[in-house]
């Protein structure tokens, strides 16, 4: 029941986290935004998910390896597991890395009167959180896998895993148009 309780809730959480990354990818996409709704919509995304995604991710990543520590008698779910949350890793580092600290600067800028370099921040905000959104999602997908093979033997798992393959391959090929 543990297992259950610890799966369904890294799976949720995930869920929540990578819909939110795709939800940002949609809203703050900066095509055909002219520099004043850039930031309205800019400052209010950092108002709204900067209080929660931080902690929704970190929750994330310690409930994906608690699967995976439960999941330790099944070697090929349990190497899913641990790679979702290196995948969750990976994006909360470039949040923390790149993105949190344009959002520091970006903050505190007018609307009215954004600084003549504006574009450079957007273009190296928007780049690094594509980069984050993919990684999440293929996070999210090795979670799902990993989920799917809950109850099944670690041959099994292995032989599910190769018959994945062409699913995996769109995966990644549906993320580098993301990029």
């Amino acid at each position: 029941m543990l297992s259950l309780f610890v799966d369904f809730t890294s799976l949720f959480l995930a869920s929540l986290l990578v819909g939110a990354m795709f939800c940002v990818w949609l809203f703050l996409n900066p095509a055909h935004l002219n520099a004043s709704h850039y930031l309205i919509l800019q400052q209010q995304g950092i108002r709204t998910l900067h209080p929660a995604l931080p902690l929704l991710g970190a929750i994330t990543i310690a409930f994906t390896f608690a699967s995976a520590f439960i999941a330790r008698q099944n070697q090929p779910r349990m190497a899913l597991l641990i790679a979702a949350a290196i995948f969750f890793i990976i994006s909360g580092v470039i949040t923390s890395t790149v993105n949190m600290p344009i959002n520091r600067q970006v903050i505190h800028w007018t609307s009215s009167a954004p600084p003549d370099n504006w574009t450079e921040f957007r273009d190296r905000w928007w780049r690094w959180h594509r980069l984050r959104a993919a990684s999440g999602a293929i996070g999210i997908a090795l979670l799902i896998i990993a989920t799917l093979a809950r109850n099944v033997d670690p041959v099994r798992t292995l032989a599910s895993l190769r018959s994945c393959r062409p699913l995996i391959t769109a995966v990644m090929q549906v993320m580098s148009l993301l990029l």
